[in-house]
């Protein structure tokens, strides 16, 4: 009995289980050129729109050198927001080009607050709160990842 209640709430925690928890995410590798030189990160691409709701939802921690890397297919007006997003986050905008044309620094967890771009961006990396501070990430700074096409 008590093997088949084990079942039975496994049977059903399937049903209600979102379906993006079972889409994983590809790994790529990305660089950004600043003036202090180039820095590698090991990214997640969400590049289905179930990826591009889920982002980093639902995480505690994140790798320094780690990121997702969103991909909107074309230059698009953004806008972002946190909630269920445990970490804090900094968001750098970039054009069909791979260029950053923004930056929006220390996204705060759990927020629904929305974060828009300035201008429209075809990609939008996320890392680590702070990344963008402590590498030196600027405007017009050049992104480079086989996922940029």
């Amino acid at each position: 009995m008590p093997l088949r209640r084990h079942l039975l709430i496994f049977a059903l925690l399937l049903v209600a289980w979102p379906a993006w928890a079972f889409e994983p995410f590809a790994i790529s590798e990305l660089t950004i050129a600043t003036a202090g030189g180039p820095h590698k990160f090991a990214i997640e691409l969400a590049l289905s729109d179930a990826q591009m709701e889920q982002g980093l939802m639902f995480r505690h921690s994140l790798a320094p050198d780690a990121g997702m890397l969103f991909d909107f297919r074309m230059p698009t007006p953004v806008m972002m927001w946190m909630k269920n997003t445990f970490i804090p986050l900094d968001m750098v905008f970039l054009d069909a080009r791979g260029q950053v044309i923004d930056i929006h620094e220390r996204a705060v967890p759990l927020s629904t607050d929305t974060i828009a771009v300035k201008t429209p961006a075809r990609y939008v990396i996320e890392l680590n709160g702070g990344t963008v501070a402590r590498v030196g990430i600027k405007l017009g700074d050049q992104v480079t990842s086989p996922a940029i096409k």
